[in-house]
């Protein structure tokens, strides 16, 4: 990778970054592209070699850190997968969060009526935490940890369902639901109990 490359790597970040320290801060609608770029001290033009509009930004932030769970996962196929996925809620949880409530309201938001973003499904954070789930329920099932009849679709909408669930509860409440606690308590008492009938004994 060459120092151009690099640099663009950089100003990407740095556009992501302050992005999402505005939306904590202010909302998305109360912020503009002009905002983004002056706070990260790049030209305005500069915001349009990336992200075609303010709606962009803000799905590549609900991209990064969730994806950053899966590659964490990759590294702990040895743990069984009811571990997995707690593991997965918790730090779920954890990145949305640190995102804050104004960042969470705006992915809701995008779900609840998806008009502000692309039509094609890989637009929309909510099928790409439904991907990148489902994908870990099916590496389970060819490692032989869950049943091959194990409704993976099923399986999946069930737990995006309660994560959606919670994340809109936090903003239902301003703040006053504690998605973190939920998760804890969801994991303890349902999860195993979804996947028990799945997991292949040894």
């Amino acid at each position: 990778m060459n120092k151009r490359q690099i640099a663009a790597i950089e100003t990407k970040r740095k556009l992501i970054s302050t992005a999402l320290e505005l939306l904590r801060e202010k909302g998305f609608e109360a912020i503009n592209v002009e905002d983004i770029t002056k706070k990260a001290g790049v030209a305005k033009g500069t915001f349009y070699t990336y992200f075609k509009r303010k709606e962009d930004i803000v799905l590549d932030i609900s991209r990064v850190p969730f994806g950053e769970i899966v590659e964490e996962l990759k590294t702990m196929k040895e743990m069984p997968i009811i571990e997995q996925l707690q593991y997965y809620f918790h730090r779920f949880m954890e990145c949305v969060e640190s995102c804050g409530i104004n960042t969470c309201r705006q992915w809701t938001k995008d779900v609840l009526d998806p008009k502000n973003v692309p039509d094609n499904k890989d637009g929309k954070k909510w099928y790409y935490d439904f991907t990148m789930l489902k994908e870990i329920l099916e590496e389970a099932v060819k490692n032989g940890e869950l049943k091959e009849e194990t409704p993976i679709e099923l399986l999946t909408h069930i737990i995006i369902s309660e994560l959606y669930g919670m994340m809109t509860c936090w903003c239902m409440s301003d703040g006053q639901f504690e998605p973190l606690e939920w998760t804890g308590k969801f994991c303890k008492i349902q999860l195993e109990a979804v996947f028990r009938p799945y997991i292949v004994k040894d």
